[in-house]
């Protein structure tokens, strides 16, 4: 017969201790209990623990030293955490340093098996809880940009991804925030199984509630036949939530109890469903405001945001325009067989200056309307293959002028060679020769001295 688990309990309030032990001892485990850090840590030191189940705060040794010293001796021993309501941070930067979850105080006692059961069920004895995940060669290519924000986010990306953690990815729209829940998707354990996306804020909250659980069949009108939801659609996969703070309260509470119980029932249903989801959350809201102003739930609000990946806005990274462009011109030529290559200075310098409110998604969907309007042998991007309304360029005669200029300057730098010409201005030579033509000034390159000095 297999040995009940042994579950070692800290805490320095007596009562509590006495409840939960009780509880668990009528769940067939054995029960240790620690008054304070410290004799927590020398019955971890004489018993065989499965499990340990701590308080944050304690005196003389904290929950979180605690946690730290399991975490190096003791590896394959999972840790939950319990904490009052007002440290729930302090919780939820444990788990970061390791915990395998938490429970705030006061807590339900049937939501404390089942935290308890998930934990043992984690543990394999004699390794480390959650092993890294064999992994194929880090993907972050779809993420173009050359700032340092990147290579931040690449890091994040890198040590998420191979944990189970909930990650909330903060960002104005059309920052590529899906872009990086796919990046965590494709670099985890799960990479095998569905992702799945889902605008929370195009749905009313009945059928966000039907598209996340699915419903039974007659569980209202229209439900013709039983529906899977999303969560089961995903199982042992990544479900990706997008705009999440704009959820409602009722359905923020079941989001809720599936982070933290991992189960839940169909729309008109009764029969509980287990749920292996790793969710990613994005939002471009201000949740602490939220949370303030009663309009977000605080405990939803922490699950979440275990890990946050911040995605600034284009504006804040005008470096990242000409790589953008690069890429998104390379995308589209091969879908349009067109051959954009160069951008016309003066519009490079006005793309950079321009604020994006729109961010990534309005700079690429500018690019495709530019190749798709683009001649077969256009090689060069000029302001009028752009969407009028996407910069505030200077007026197309003035633009004309300038560019006008530039060339015949670069002529006569270059003694009316036009490949250097060409060079000097950071465009082919065929590109140069197009717009010799436009200009009327074909004959002013084989003869220099007829150009303005």
């Amino acid at each position: 017969m297999e040995e009940a688990a042994c579950i070692l309990i800290a805490d320095d309030e007596p009562n509590l201790c006495q409840v939960v032990s009780t509880v668990l001892r009528k769940e067939g485990y054995q029960v240790l209990v620690g008054k304070d850090g410290e004799e927590a840590l020398a019955l971890l030191e004489a018993h065989h623990v499965d499990l340990l189940l701590t308080d944050v705060i304690m005196r003389k040794v904290s929950g979180v030293e605690l946690l730290r010293h399991v975490r190096e001796t003791r590896p394959q021993v999972p840790v939950v955490m319990m904490t009052a309501y007002g440290t729930i941070k302090t919780a939820v930067d444990a788990i970061k340093l390791g915990a395998f979850n938490y429970l705030a105080k006061p807590f339900d006692m049937e939501e404390m098996k089942n935290v308890v059961r998930a934990a043992l069920e984690s543990r394999t004895r004699g390794a480390p809880v959650a092993p890294p995940p064999a992994r194929a060669e880090f993907k972050f290519d779809d993420i173009v940009g050359q700032g340092a924000w990147r290579e931040e986010v690449a890091r994040i990306v890198g040590k998420v991804a191979v944990s189970r953690a909930t990650v909330l990815i903060r960002g104005e729209s059309g920052t590529g925030k899906e872009l990086i829940a796919r990046a965590i998707h494709v670099n985890s354990n799960r990479r095998q199984r569905p992702f799945i996306a889902v605008a929370c804020a195009a749905l009313s909250s009945d059928l966000l509630e039907s598209e996340l659980f699915g419903h039974e069949k007659g569980a209202f009108t229209g439900a013709v036949a039983q529906r899977q939801g999303r969560f089961e659609l995903a199982n042992g996969g990544t479900l990706f939530l997008d705009e999440i703070g704009d959820i409602s309260a009722n359905l923020q509470l079941k989001l809720l109890r599936v982070l933290q119980e991992r189960e839940f029932e169909r729309v008109g249903g009764i029969k509980t469903i287990k749920s292996d989801v790793r969710m990613i959350a994005a939002t471009n809201r201000d949740l602490e405001r939220a949370v303030r102003a009663n309009q977000f739930r605080e405990d939803l609000y922490y699950r979440l945001q275990v890990v946050q990946i911040h995605l600034p806005p284009l504006r804040e990274r005008p470096e990242d325009v000409p790589v953008l462009l690069e890429h998104f011109m390379r995308k589209y030529n091969r879908e349009n067989a067109r051959r954009l290559a160069q951008v016309d200075p003066p519009v490079l310098a006005a793309l950079m200056r321009y604020t994006w409110p729109g961010n990534v998604r309005e700079l690429e969907n500018a690019i495709e309307h530019a190749v798709v309007m683009s001649e077969t042998d256009t090689i060069v991007l000029t302001a009028d293959l752009l969407p009028p309304k996407v910069v505030c360029f200077p007026d197309t005669p003035s633009l004309e002028q300038d560019r006008r200029t530039q060339i015949e300057q670069a002529l006569v730098a270059a003694g009316g060679r036009v490949p250097r010409a060409a060079a000097a201005l950071g465009m082919t030579t065929r590109a140069l020769r197009q717009y010799l033509h436009k200009y009327g000034l074909a004959g002013a390159a084989a003869s220099p001295r007829r150009l303005r000095p």
